[in-house]
């Protein structure tokens, strides 16, 4: 690691999958997939993406920070809601090119209200037609109360 970041460098194939150090895959953009997930019952509550700076953050802080594609900037989880997102665990996969959170959760992690980003499930009704299915009965906050209209 240098002292500019707290990233292993991207050596040897050998060293990124079985190696000790961290030395994530960013994209060309910058960006590595995070995946987030409830520590104790494992349901994935949401999907984002982290730079350089929000993962080592989230490493330094132990609350997520992601990156904010639709704003451009870096996004302390929780900032705006109080629905923070305590960092248990980090992992990464094995090319280091994907991250892996496990979470407690100060509240829900969707910003439409619901307590997981993924609160629909893809079906076909009876005549073979496809269509999604909610997946939670309602939703667990009012995001208008707690972001205004946006």
């Amino acid at each position: 690691m240098s002292e500019t970041s707290p990233f292993a460098p991207r050596t040897s194939k050998a060293e990124i999958e079985e190696g000790l150090g961290l030395a994530p895959k960013f994209d060309s953009k910058g960006l590595i997939p995070c995946i987030a997930s409830d520590v104790e019952s494992g349901e994935v509550l949401m999907f984002a993406y982290m730079n350089r700076e929000s993962l080592a953050l989230t490493l330094s802080t132990g609350e997520a920070h992601y990156w904010s594609r639709s704003r451009g900037e870096l996004w302390h989880k929780g900032a705006s809601s109080g629905h923070t997102q305590q960092v248990i665990e980090l992992r990464v996969d094995c090319d280091q090119d994907v991250v892996w959170i496990k979470v407690q959760a100060a509240g829900p992690a969707c910003h439409v209200g619901y307590r997981s980003c993924f609160y629909r499930v893809a079906e076909r009704d009876e005549d073979g037609a496809l269509r999604l299915a909610m997946t939670e009965a309602s939703k667990a906050f009012d995001p208008s109360e707690v972001y205004g209209d946006k």
